[in-house]
């Protein structure tokens, strides 16, 4: 099924959340449907269900005391006040994490989803696939963290070496907060390539993501960080990241690539201090899919992530996303009936237009400072990190 590009996607889906006043909120995923929908792109495609991943590929990265914990905390019933405390050393009932009934059952679906994309990938079945609902990259093997109990990508990846041995997967990461939790499941794993482009962790959760942060043991040099600085635009982001990935890949060498599509980069992002717009959220997806096509034969696994405007950023980006997986023209103007549908319950003005106008969010008068901080940091990540893969 050479160019056969899927969707792994059903309502069940979208049961993954903490509520509507959270900012972690399922909504961003049917707005993000619905707009895809509306505009055609769609058609003629197929959209995959999935099944929630088996308790063996949960433990191939996580602990087998925390899953417990997942499932105890998500079963619905009272925890009296010295269990809740035990459960928070496991990150399980903070802010971030909340305690929700039955959410091990909505993390593991997603964790599913994301692997049954990799699986069709690998498989010839699809030649690229998307699970917008994944991108959990927070969650480390006992520890719930940044909306993420579970992490689909570190489970897709270790169930690809599992099945493919000797396969070298890389996994491109360019959501705002840092991919530290796939980062430190292959922290000493040659064979997986890590690389993430996201606000410093000097300003951002979760504190983590520098420079030094390349990997140990056989795996020093394949974690590549990238941390930009707060308020970086288009610009500067596009150009860090032509000077760092394409390289990184070539050297080396993936025979498949996943990455996470975080679109919380984005001026209107109420969680951090990046200053994109949509142009740098179809640039990306576009050169990805490109350098897939040129190293591994197009196979790319494409997951969403982080993104907190709801209305006016992720619906946009992530089917800016799609049109590329799926090989679609992304129209000029925002489907009007899904305006329609939704003006009525957004708190803001939905725009119009699929893309951002250059006009609309002019640089900064730090744009340059804020270039030049960040090539600096690009050329010791390529003098430092770059010559360590081999």
């Amino acid at each position: 099924m050479s160019g056969h590009p899927v969707m792994v996607h059903d309502r069940a889906l979208e049961s993954y959340g903490f509520g509507e006043d959270h900012p972690f909120n399922p909504l961003r995923i049917r707005l993000t449907i619905e707009l895809c929908e509306e505009l055609g792109l769609f058609d003629g495609v197929e959209m995959v269900g999935a099944e929630p991943a088996a308790e063996e590929d949960l433990l191939a990265v996580h602990s087998l005391s925390y899953v417990r914990s997942v499932q105890e905390a998500g079963g619905g019933g009272m925890l009296d006040p010295v269990r809740a405390a035990e459960l928070m050393r496991y990150g399980i009932g903070t802010p971030d994490n909340p305690v929700v009934p039955g959410v091990h059952e909505a993390c593991s679906h997603v964790v599913g989803a994301v692997m049954e994309a990799s699986r069709m990938v690998m498989a010839g079945e699809a030649e690229h696939a998307m699970c917008v609902s994944g991108g959990l990259h927070h969650a480390l093997r006992s520890q719930a963290s940044g909306f993420c109990f579970y992490n689909d990508a570190g489970a897709a990846i270790a169930r690809l070496k599992k099945d493919y041995p000797g396969i070298r997967v890389a996994y491109v990461d360019t959501d705002a907060h840092h991919g530290d939790g796939v980062q430190w499941m292959f922290y000493e794993d040659p064979e997986v390539l890590t690389i993430s482009m996201h606000e410093s962790g000097r300003y951002l959760f979760p504190g983590t993501g520098g420079v030094g942060e390349r990997g140990r043991g056989e795996g020093e040099g394949y974690s590549v960080n990238v941390p930009l600085e707060p308020y970086t635009g288009d610009e500067s982001w596009i150009s860090c990241f032509e000077e760092v990935v394409p390289e990184t890949l070539r050297a080396f060498g993936p025979d498949i690539i996943i990455s996470q599509n975080g679109c919380d980069g984005h001026r209107l992002d109420p969680l951090t201090h990046l200053a994109a717009t949509t142009r740098l959220y179809e640039h990306v997806p576009r050169r990805v899919h490109d350098l897939a096509h040129d190293l591994c034969g197009g196979k790319w696994v494409a997951t969403g992530g982080g993104g907190y405007d709801w209305w006016r950023v992720v619906p946009r980006a992530w089917t800016a996303l799609w049109a590329v997986v799926s090989h679609a023209e992304l129209p000029e103007k925002t489907a009007g009936d899904w305006i329609s549908r939704w003006q009525r319950e957004c708190p803001v003005e939905l725009p119009r237009l699929m893309h951002d106008l250059a006009e609309e969010y002019p640089p900064g008068p730090r744009a340059s400072s804020i270039a030049d901080r960040n090539r600096r940091t690009v050329e010791e990540v390529l003098e430092k990190v770059l010559p360590l893969i081999k």
